[in-house]
């Protein structure tokens, strides 16, 4: 199937998937859930990717999932809804699993499903005007994406609740604030810091984001001492590679 809707890139160990529908505001849709979950796939399969950047195309991240598509859709609405979250899911499971970590851009708005994957990155970075709304709960919808396993771990059950029922539209400050977001620049900026933060990620030791990536992911789960077992075993199993070797004779130099 030809990508319209999804621009996917690959160099310089950088896999970038680029939401590219802005004439509908890179709206979640079927067609757009397909082409999302072909583009993970592809890039976890790929191991030449160190770091895969989200962004969009266009002054809106996302609208989320495309309301007009669900009512054309009414007489088998459920069916047809259920096809896009397999996709959609499909394609955030990939993101999870796969080593590289996903750093999500935000300009604009990033409502619904386009919020979702936010909360489920690795990182996301916003301009200082992007703005987040879920607006599942005003349409008379639930969440999915997993928002209701991301957000009520990014800031307790309560404020997730409160987010996901009331829908206020966030600042890129407050979602800061909440810890949804982990930076925030300048507009005028936010290009250039975005690809000098992926320049700096990919000139870490190779091994040492995918096995932080992993660290993090597994410890809401793990107890201490399960964690303290796997940060033991990592880093005593990437500690003696040339490539380690090699950054902390670096390090001691400067």
């Amino acid at each position: 199937m030809e990508n319209k809707k999804i621009d996917l890139q690959i160099e310089g160990g950088i896999g970038r998937i680029i939401l590219d529908n802005p004439e509908n505001y890179n709206t979640v849709d079927l067609q757009f859930t397909r082409e999302l979950a072909s583009a993970a796939r592809h890039l976890e399969a790929d191991p030449s990717v160190k770091v895969v950047a989200l962004a969009a195309n266009g002054p809106v991240f996302s609208f989320g999932g495309d309301l007009r598509e669900f009512v054309a859709h009414k007489e088998r609405l459920q069916t047809h809804v259920r096809e896009m979250t397999v996709h959609f899911h499909s394609a955030i499971l990939s993101l999870i699993r796969m080593p590289a970590p996903v750093i999500v851009a935000v300009k604009g708005m990033a409502a619904g499903g386009g919020f979702s994957l936010v909360c489920m990155s690795d990182m996301a970075i916003a301009g200082r005007s992007a703005k987040f709304n879920f607006a599942y709960t005003r349409s008379g919808l639930t969440p999915d994406g997993g928002a209701t396993y991301f957000l009520s771990r990014l800031v307790g059950p309560q404020r997730a609740f409160d987010i996901m029922s009331t829908n206020p539209t966030l600042s890129a400050e407050q979602a800061w604030g909440l810890g949804i977001i982990a930076r925030v620049f300048d507009d005028d900026d936010f290009e250039a810091e975005f690809e000098a933060l992926l320049k700096q990620l990919i000139s870490l030791p190779s091994d040492a984001l995918p096995r932080l990536k992993t660290l993090l992911r597994v410890s809401p789960s793990a107890s201490l001492e399960q964690q303290f077992e796997h940060e033991g075993r990592s880093i005593s199993e990437i500690a003696p590679s040339l490539e380690t070797i090699a950054a902390l004779e670096s390090f001691l130099q400067n």
